[in-house]
């Protein structure tokens, strides 16, 4: 079964939806995240899950965070970003903000389907997670102002039992937690993100 199919079948399937995305949130935000009901005021943006091969097998693009005064300062996430008032829906906001930020074509990107919405109370944010595959060999690009580093990570890793782990983190609020994540080479891959890519590896092992 190639990727496409693979992931064609996936979302045919009913999704896991919030339940496999509890299963990596953080002990500390959980009674934030099952009592966020009300999203009215919430800012709308999405995240782009891109599959790509190289070397005979398919890998996913993280950014890095810059260090910045914010909440989200330094942490490991998917490309995206807010939506714009140009973009003419939530996923050609995830295909921009990739763009603008790992440079990929858009053109190059065939859509494969959405994970289930993920509201995050610190900085009420409601994320729309979309998947595509990627059809170009060219080199990412990271754009200085808003990617310290990026982070390709192969999808095998994911599907590992032992992908699923903890790490002991300090906040950008001093605040020390413990929290489930994916540890990829001693980058953190935690919160929202781990949330969201839950679903997905969840979705991807259900679906035979």
């Amino acid at each position: 079964m190639t990727i496409t199919e693979k992931l064609q079948k996936c979302f045919k399937a009913p999704l896991p939806g919030f339940t496999a995305q509890l299963q990596m949130a953080p002990t500390y935000r959980m009674n934030d995240l099952l009592n966020a009901d009300n999203h009215i005021n919430a800012v709308k943006s999405s995240v782009l899950i891109l599959f790509y091969e190289k070397g005979g097998e398919y890998y996913l693009p993280f950014i890095k965070r810059p260090h910045y005064d914010g909440v989200h300062s330094g942490q490991i996430a998917f490309p995206g970003g807010r939506w714009e008032a140009t973009d003419k829906s939530m996923y050609h906001t995830a295909l921009r903000e990739a763009r603008e930020e790992i440079g990929i074509y858009s053109e190059k990107v065939s859509y494969m389907g959405k994970l289930t919405d993920l509201y995050i109370p610190p900085s009420n944010y409601i994320v729309s997670p979309f998947t595509g595959i990627y059809h170009s060999t060219k080199t990412f690009v990271a754009d200085p102002t808003e990617v310290a580093a990026i982070i390709e990570v192969p999808l095998s890793f994911f599907l590992r039992p032992e992908a699923r782990t903890e790490a002991q983190l300090k906040l950008s609020s001093g605040q020390e937690i413990t929290t489930p994540c994916f540890n990829y080479n001693n980058h953190i891959i935690w919160g929202a993100t781990a949330m969201i890519l839950n679903e997905l590896i969840v979705l991807w092992k259900t679906t035979v």
